[in-house]
């Protein structure tokens, strides 16, 4: 019954949460939970913190509702006990902001990284990592609205910030290249976009190795780009790169795998090997089950790739039953 037992148990769950262990990571950040709240009491920064990490690990399983209740009581007791103009309320918002751009509502999402915003750069400077993260959340939301110019303007803002304070070579800088080589996709500007991702990547592998998440994760964005063009065996290369790299990492259960299984399915759908891309389709549609369970965005979205392949092959009651 120590606070040190909690703060172990709390790391424990982070890194279950980020292997994608779900339910792992819910027994160990409830067991720090229990312990802070017997020993600080139920209004504390620990007990809000252990809310918080609750409420982003029901965020990764889809319940949103969840985790929407658990991050509106750790903004409660950060509001009750720091006061309105403190960090830690920041973050709240902030994270309350991801939940509702996961579940599509952008307006909600908006407007709270602009509270968010507001805050750190009333108490921080305005040269401060955490500005320029609320810059990237703030592109992220014009992003899926579809809203290009105004995701680079924040992107961009974003960057200049972690670049000033970070030096050129940052995991961080290569987020930002990341995502502003995203919308550069989305745009049809697939120069651009292969600039930005490949320099994304060499930041990555230079300063994390090449046995890292988010080197996969430049990997799976380079194929996209090859994907959008059309160039189908550049595509595979770099999402079986993509893929490799997160078995590695991850293990074969995890949502990362995933989605390098549904984009490689997705190639080969788009070259006519129906086979195949059923293939990899129900390989991502088994792992999002086992992750997620049969409700979650995922794998909806599983089903309707898999009833694609079926219309593209002409079975049309196979296609319907999976839509």
């Amino acid at each position: 019954e120590h606070p040190d037992v909690a703060s172990s148990y709390s790391n424990i769950g982070s890194v279950y949460n980020s292997q994608g262990d779900y339910p792992k990571a819910l027994e160990y950040h409830q067991k720090a939970l229990e312990i802070w709240e017997r020993v600080l009491g139920t209004e504390h920064p620990d007990v809000a913190q252990s809310y918080n990490n609750i409420g982003s690990v029901y965020n990764s399983q889809g319940d949103y509702p969840k985790a929407l209740e658990y991050h509106y009581k750790a903004l409660g007791i950060r509001e009750r006990v720091l006061g309105i103009e403190h960090p830690d309320v920041a973050q709240s918002y902030n994270n309350i902001g991801l939940v509702y751009g996961s579940q599509g509502d952008y307006p909600k999402a908006l407007e709270y990284y602009q509270k968010a915003l507001g805050i750190l750069e009333r108490v921080l400077d305005i040269e401060h990592p955490d500005v320029a993260k609320s810059y990237n959340n703030i592109g992220s939301v014009y992003y899926f609205q579809g809203d290009y110019p105004k995701a680079l303007e924040y992107y961009q803002k974003a960057l200049g910030i972690w670049e000033r304070v970070f030096g050129d070579e940052h995991p961080d800088v290569a987020s930002s290249y990341s995502n502003i080589g995203s919308v550069y996709n989305s745009q049809g500007d697939y120069p651009k976009a292969l600039e930005y991702h490949q320099k994304a990547l060499g930041i990555s592998e230079r300063v994390l190795g090449t046995e890292h998440p988010d080197v996969a994760s430049s990997y799976n964005n380079i194929g996209s780009v090859y994907d959008s063009q059309g160039d189908y065996p550049k595509a595979q290369e770099c999402y079986n790169r993509a893929l490799c790299i997160r078995e590695r990492v991850f293990g074969p259960d995890h949502p990362d795998v995933a989605t390098s299984y549904n984009n490689i399915g997705g190639v080969y759908h788009s070259q006519g090997d129906y086979p195949k891309a059923l293939e990899y389709y129900q390989n991502a549609l088994c792992i999002w089950e086992r992750v997620f369970g049969t409700e979650h965005p995922d794998v909806a979205s599983s089903y309707s790739n898999i009833g694609s392949v079926y219309n593209s092959q002409g079975d049309y009651p196979k296609a319907l039953e999976y839509h």
